[in-house]
């Protein structure tokens, strides 16, 4: 039989964990999985291995956004209710309901409440339509080549139905590691066994089992073995040649039948045994070969607490994303606790609210009352040097509720570009823990955003008629007191989007007001839209003289699909817009579009993050493959506003 050691240490928590999982990573362990390919539909809570960009463009065609009839927009002007018109049906009108496709000829839909059927195939309308009301555009939910996720994204379910709907019907996902669970003990019988003294059920492998999946792991759960060390070493090496990971339940303590440090010590390295944790300071961490070993204690409280210190946090880097933060709230202790000085205890609570403040109940502390577990709303954490806590006290309390979320996001609001789809898409890969999030409400609406405080940074290409600079003079206008950094994320062409093959002629600016020609516009406060004004009045050219002027899109992702789509023959946006749905494009005029950071959002973590990422060379790249893009500029600070300490950014 093989001599045991039943030494324990005590060693802190933080050490424990530092020395486990930096030689994991020395070993090259903690790296995510290969990918592999998945039916889109089977992909639910996997991790993309890659971003998954829109193959067609959805809807991709013109279909009817309500029930009604389909016809031509001309035929129903100087329609009014002293002067109704009747249309004829085959004729002037086709009957569709809600998602039909657009039938030839027509370009407007009137809801079937306003129609007043008089007899005949006839129906008579009291009011005009404009082209284009109550549709639904090719690419009004998602235009082709669109960032629908990024790499290292969970995949929800209206991500799957995105990803379908973007042309999709297989995914790359990461694979997910295999855990292997050995349970060990004499005393332990299957469920629902008839069950005499000293039996113990075998639940354990279950709850684990479950902590697993839930933090995307694959279990394989073995076959229970018997104390024997021979028995125990056999079954660790067959678990080692199935899986990414070997946890072996009880056997971890000093008794008599305990062998699980002996075992890992033998095939491999035993790093730790014994954290000066409560409860589950038996647990042992190693590593045999390039897989890391633990075992876990046999009571199910210590159990579940040693997995989530140390198995947790393993399984998310062996999938290549950041373990999820437990939301935390403040407490007060309903009542005394003492806890030993020299080991850290985690106290499991019971929450209530009473008038303003939120009160913690202590639940029962023993290690095997599993029901402490059912029970508990959240973990209270007692430091190693503390005697315990005293009624009244505040507290932080860790919940243990199923819902977590990763508040560490960077706001984008203002103009669109392109590139911010693909600036989120690299944070992502760069920094698992990030979210990039931008919203398009044109460069003013960005500028207005940083005033109000509601955005990390605002992206803006606003030309100065006056100056012919772009975006400082606005900065100096709208924020006179704010220390601006201004950062430039790219040079970029601006031009006419035409249809491929330029079928109405267009050369210019001029020919945007020649009546046979439809245009699309961006909203009110965009720089592309200032830009086409500057150009309009240099021209001599009124707004009221283009066709759908007041027609508005906010991004140039949608006024390309407009184009592409039919609805319009022209429209002002990027190179890139155009190059991505095949598009002719006419130049207009080159611009800067920059970044305007608020000095205090400069300095944060997660900025400075994501401007690493704007420097680097692959993005670079990436921004210049798509075509129409100038990154000579790229990352470089073009202003620095009133506030900011010159030199600090150096």
């Amino acid at each position: 039989m093989k001599k045991r050691d039943v030494y324990l240490d005590n060693m802190p928590l933080e050490e424990a964990k530092k020395l486990f999982f930096e030689e994991l990573r020395e070993a090259g362990v903690l790296k995510p999985r290969e990918p592999e390919i998945l039916d889109v539909r089977k992909a639910l809570g996997r991790i993309t291995a890659e971003p998954v960009f829109a193959k067609i463009s959805s809807p991709h065609y013109h279909a009817a956004a309500m029930d009604g009839i389909a016809v031509a927009a001309k035929d129903t002007f100087g329609a009014d209710e002293s002067n109704p018109i009747r249309l004829k049906e085959g004729i002037n009108f086709k009957y569709v309901d809600t998602g039909d496709p657009l039938p030839p000829g027509c370009d407007t839909v009137i809801m079937i409440e306003e129609i007043h059927p008089v007899g005949d195939g006839e129906v008579e309308i009291i009011k005009p339509c404009s082209p284009w009301d109550n549709l639904r555009g090719i690419g009004e939910d998602i235009v082709a080549t669109e960032l629908i996720v990024p790499e290292n994204h969970r995949l929800r379910p209206q991500d799957l139905g995105a990803i379908l709907a973007g042309g999709h019907v297989q995914v790359a996902v990461r694979r997910k590691p295999v855990v292997a669970i050995i349970p060990t003990g004499t005393e332990l019988v299957s469920p629902g066994m008839t069950l005499k003294p000293g039996d113990i059920i075998e639940y354990n492998s279950s709850v684990l089992a479950g902590f697993v999946e839930e933090w995307g792991g694959q279990v394989l759960v073995m076959e229970k073995v018997e104390d024997d060390y021979e028995k125990i070493r056999q079954r660790v090496k067959e678990a080692l040649e199935r899986a990414d990971a070997v946890i072996i339940n009880a056997g971890s303590s000093a008794g008599s039948e305990d062998y699980t440090s002996s075992c890992i010590a033998e095939l491999g390295k035993l790093l730790v045994h014994g954290v000066a944790i409560r409860p589950g300071k038996p647990v042992m961490l190693g590593r045999i070969g390039d897989k890391p070993v633990l075992g876990i204690p046999g009571y199910p409280v210590s159990a579940a607490l040693t997995m989530n210190l140390f198995v947790k946090p393993l399984l998310y880097l062996m999938q290549g994303i950041p373990a999820p933060v437990p939301e935390k709230i403040e407490a007060v202790m309903s009542r005394r606790v003492v806890s030993s000085i020299g080991t850290e205890e985690f106290l499991r609570v019971k929450l209530g609210r009473i008038g303003e403040r939120v009160c913690a109940s202590p639940l029962s502390r023993g290690a095997g009352v599993i029901m402490s577990m059912v029970r508990a709303d959240g973990i209270v954490r007692i430091p190693a040097l503390k005697e315990g806590l005293e009624a009244g006290e505040r507290v932080e309390v860790e919940l243990l509720r199923p819902a977590y979320e990763i508040e560490n996001t960077v706001v984008i609001t203002g103009s669109h570009d392109i590139t911010l789809d693909l600036l989120a898409s690299e944070v992502k890969k760069y920094y698992p823990e990030l979210n990039v999030s931008s919203a398009h409400v044109g460069s003013m609406g960005g500028i207005m955003a940083l005033k109000r405080g509601e955005a990390h940074m605002a992206g803006m290409h606003l030309l100065d008629l006056d100056t012919g600079e772009y975006n400082v003079p606005y900065l100096k206008r709208y924020l006179p007191e704010r220390g601006i950094v201004l950062v430039n994320l790219v040079r970029r062409q601006q031009g006419i989007m035409v249809q491929k093959g330029n079928p109405k002629g267009i050369k210019g600016i001029e020919d945007l007001k020649r009546p046979d020609v439809l245009f699309i516009n961006r909203q009110r406060g965009a720089g592309t839209r200032l830009l086409l004004d500057l150009k309009l009045k240099e021209l001599g050219i009124s707004p009221h003289e283009i066709r759908g002027y007041d027609r508005e899109e906010y991004t140039h992702m949608a006024v390309a699909a407009a184009v592409a789509g039919g609805s319009a023959d022209a429209g002002l946006g990027i190179l890139a817009a155009a190059n991505a749905l095949d598009l002719d494009f006419i130049p207009v005029s080159p611009e800067e579009y920059d970044l305007a950071i608020p000095e205090e959002f400069y300095h944060l973590d997660s900025v400075k993050k994501m401007l690493s990422v704007i420097n680097t060379a692959e993005f670079k790249k990436k921004v210049e493959a798509l075509g129409g893009y100038d990154t000579r500029d790229t990352g470089k600070i073009i202003y620095q506003g009133v506030g900011v300490s010159q030199g600090r950014f150096r």
